[in-house]
């Protein structure tokens, strides 16, 4: 049976420029590129995406299109996600794409997954193989490129980075739980529709007795509150203030915070899921 490629993409600028990068170096390859979607993402990553496909000249399957968020949300009894309990990646994420590769592995194929993890991230892993005919490959980690050749790669291809990083550090459902709070501000600031219906299915969590928020320690009513935004603006200056201050200025993050994934992973934001966001 024939090989089969894949790739996965979030609307995160890493797998971006794997596409795009994979696409100039091998052009060879009849790679599939393909899109987990939850139904809840955030406008700009369509957007994206919409952009991408039309820069790969190359359709993007969009997987779940039957079964979002909230089909699983009633499923788990409106109980939300949390970093304890991520059902949103095994079920709107891995399982989607294990049943659209299940099917080429069936029919006798073997299938390289293609995933942008970087050289510069020695921590992460890639997604586990669950058949022996499924081979992860890391062309990032290979080639090391590090983070400035990704946004190189996007720039030079004209692509540019998602619009969602002048206000946030990564792809991934609207609501995700490892959002810090002044990103969740900043949802309410863009996307008032959007934090609206987020802190509705708070609502029914807590009726429903869900042991989780969605952010830690405070509920979105309590966030949104005019002195509480204040705080968490002035938290967030002064920590940005202070990384500033520790990093050289780099031309190619011109428009957005410098090293801005950074900068929101350094508080209640970390540990995203690599294949929700990369």
């Amino acid at each position: 049976m024939s090989d089969k490629h894949v790739l996965g993409l979030s609307g995160g600028k890493d797998s971006a420029a794997l596409a795009v990068y994979m696409r100039e170096n091998f052009p060879e390859l009849d790679i599939e590129y393909f899109f987990t979607d939850t139904g809840k993402e955030l406008p700009e990553v369509y957007s994206y995406l919409n952009k991408l496909e039309g820069f790969l000249g190359k359709k993007i399957h969009r997987l779940n299109s039957e079964r979002g968020f909230d089909f699983w949300l009633k499923q788990y009894n409106h109980f939300l996600p949390s970093a304890k309990t991520r059902w949103c990646t095994r079920q709107l994420k891995l399982l989607p794409f294990k049943n659209w590769v299940d099917r080429m592995l069936s029919d006798g194929h073997t299938v390289y997954s293609y995933v942008a993890i970087r050289g510069d991230e020695e921590q992460r892993q890639g997604y586990s193989s669950h058949n022996k005919n499924l081979v992860i490959k890391l062309p990032f980690r290979e080639a090391n490129i590090t983070k400035p050749d990704v946004f190189s790669i996007l720039e030079s291809s004209g692509l540019g980075i998602p619009k969602y990083y002048e206000w946030r550090s990564r792809s991934g459902c609207t609501f995700c739980f490892f959002q810090q709070k002044i990103e969740w501000v900043h949802l309410m600031e863009r996307h008032p529709e959007a934090f609206e219906e987020a802190k509705s299915y708070e609502k029914k969590a807590i009726e429903n007795e869900s042991p989780f928020l969605w952010t830690q320690g405070e509920s979105l009513e309590e966030l949104e509150k005019p002195q509480r935004i204040d705080e968490i603006k002035s938290d967030f200056e002064a920590r940005k203030m202070r990384e500033k201050s520790k990093r050289p200025k780099n031309a190619l993050h011109q428009g957005i915070e410098p090293d801005i994934d950074e900068l929101y992973l350094a508080d209640e934001g970390n540990g995203a899921c690599d294949i929700c966001h990369k």
